[in-house]
């Protein structure tokens, strides 16, 4: 009897336990993560650019509270970025009306980032189902550029915001088009990696999120669910001259839980292609 009592415990308790390290896991602040990036068309006699890269905030459910923000926000600004960049999601859940309600927090924290180069973002798929116009609006009261196909100089980096790819409102060459009329290293910013496919061969530098990084990875099984192609789901990836940079992003879709794929954020030295 007590043999069994100690094993129903385990086979109870373990889940549970994995369960609780999982919500947790999914709340906790985000790992720091750098690299150095040389772009070739790099204006000359510019000096280099400190980016942070974001995304996924899905603030609504349990994993992303304006209070959680807020303490990601004060991490970003501890890290004295020239821009921070936002790769889409910023509403949890699928409902028409589930922007109205989460909105007005999101916009309060997002206007405390102090970057002097100013926030630059990206609608993706969640945006798009939750409520896109409040989005929108919530993002001009926090004083982010949003792009939608389009570009914008920052410096010395021509920033070019490619619409989400998972709902079909990508327009790569729209948005590349404008970027190449603008001064500036050339940066693709889009929610999915997936558009890499489509992309000029003047593209150096893709920044994307979507992927969660797999978000829930069992124990010898691996992630349950992977949201983009296998060449495109994780950290640094280097495709010839293209280097793509998929953030986990900061919060959760679906159940508040992360496993082996902790939540982070970029910080990118981005200058001239060292000789």
């Amino acid at each position: 009897m007590r043999r069994r009592t100690i094993a129903l415990l385990i086979a109870v308790g373990l889940p549970l336990a994995l369960v609780l390290y999982s919500f947790l896991e999914s709340r906790r602040m985000p790992v720091v993560r750098e690299a150095t990036i040389g772009l070739p068309d790099w204006p000359k006699g510019a000096k280099p650019v400190t980016a942070v890269l974001i995304a996924d905030i899905h603030i609504g459910n349990a994993s992303m509270e304006p209070e959680r923000l807020n303490d990601i926000v004060d991490q970003i600004n501890a890290l004295r970025p020239d821009l921070v960049l936002i790769a889409g999601d910023f509403i949890a859940g699928h409902q028409p009306n589930m922007a109205d309600r989460v909105a007005d927090g999101m916009s309060d924290a997002l206007a405390r980032l102090t970057p002097p180069l100013g926030t630059v973002a990206v609608l993706g798929n969640h945006d798009l189902w939750t409520g896109i116009t409040v989005i929108r609006d919530a993002l001009a009261r926090a004083h982010v550029t949003l792009l939608s196909n389009e570009a914008v100089e920052r410096g010395p980096i021509a920033i070019a915001g490619i619409d989400d790819h998972f709902t079909g409102q990508r327009d790569i060459d729209q948005a590349w088009g404008r970027v190449r009329r603008l001064p500036g290293a050339r940066v693709a910013l889009s929610h999915s990696p997936d558009i890499d496919y489509g992309l000029p061969k003047d593209a150096s530098l893709l920044l994307a999120g979507h992927s969660h990084c797999g978000q829930v990875a069992l124990p010898f099984y691996g992630p349950i669910v992977w949201v983009t192609r296998d060449r495109n789901r994780c950290g640094l990836i280097r495709q010839g001259k293209l280097n793509i940079i998929v953030t986990a992003g900061l919060g959760t879709s679906g159940v508040p839980f992360r496993l082996s794929a902790p939540p982070d954020l970029w910080m990118l030295h981005l200058g001239p292609v060292k000789r």
